[in-house]
């Protein structure tokens, strides 16, 4: 599916007199991420038993069936490390919330990264297909909505560097300290997020 798509989208989701500079698809990066925020609470989790720390770790490894929070934060620093860190509440916390809200969504859809000379957007398309026809991205597109977004003045900084064998990460940091990496496959290119990044930065 081709960006300039969600591109004329954006345009139509903006507010008036608003201008679209850069969009790219993307996916929050693999890798500890930042707390959720406070009023998103993992459904039936006490913080009393469980499988915690090493045990919940290798129990995630051997069934993905069963899922322990302190192990999946062990497995994901081990395979990916840090995607980003923030305070709960924070602007990483509450972006990365908007796109992995909980419980977890039970359909598929692209994250899309807009920047405009007022704010940084964050979207969602419509669910999306595996195996897709040009009807289905059309249907995809057209329901692609806002679920995030922040004025630029809350942004820190944007660029885009090397991560492990990924050299198209792309790292937003927050006034508030807070920060959040985004990435695509190594097979596409890195163009759209440098743009992001570049409309963020000034750079």
């Amino acid at each position: 599916m081709a960006d300039i798509s969600y591109q004329e989208r954006l345009t139509q989701l903006v507010e008036p007199g608003e201008q679209v500079l850069a969009v790219a698809k993307t996916e929050i990066a693999q890798g500890v991420l930042p707390a959720d925020p406070p009023q998103a609470e993992q459904p039936g989790s006490s913080g009393a038993g469980g499988g915690g720390g090493v045990s919940g770790a290798l129990l995630n490894l051997l069934s993905p069936l069963f899922s322990f929070p302190a192990g999946d934060r062990i497995v994901d620093r081990v395979t990916h490390g840090v995607a980003g860190r923030g305070a709960p509440g924070s602007s990483a916390s509450t972006l990365q919330h908007a796109r992995r809200p909980v419980p977890p969504a039970t359909t598929l859809n692209d994250t899309v990264l807009a920047v405009t000379d007022r704010r940084l957007l964050v979207c969602a398309s419509g669910p999306t297909k595996l195996w897709s026809s040009q009807s289905d991205d059309e249907r995809a597109v057209a329901e692609t909505r806002v679920v995030w977004s922040a004025p630029r003045t809350a942004v820190a900084d944007a660029r885009v560097g090397w991560h492990r064998l990924n050299p198209k990460r792309l790292r937003i940091e927050f006034t508030d300290g807070s920060w959040l990496a985004f990435a695509v496959p190594i097979a596409e290119s890195g163009k759209p997020l440098r743009e992001i990044a570049s409309a963020l930065s000034g750079r």
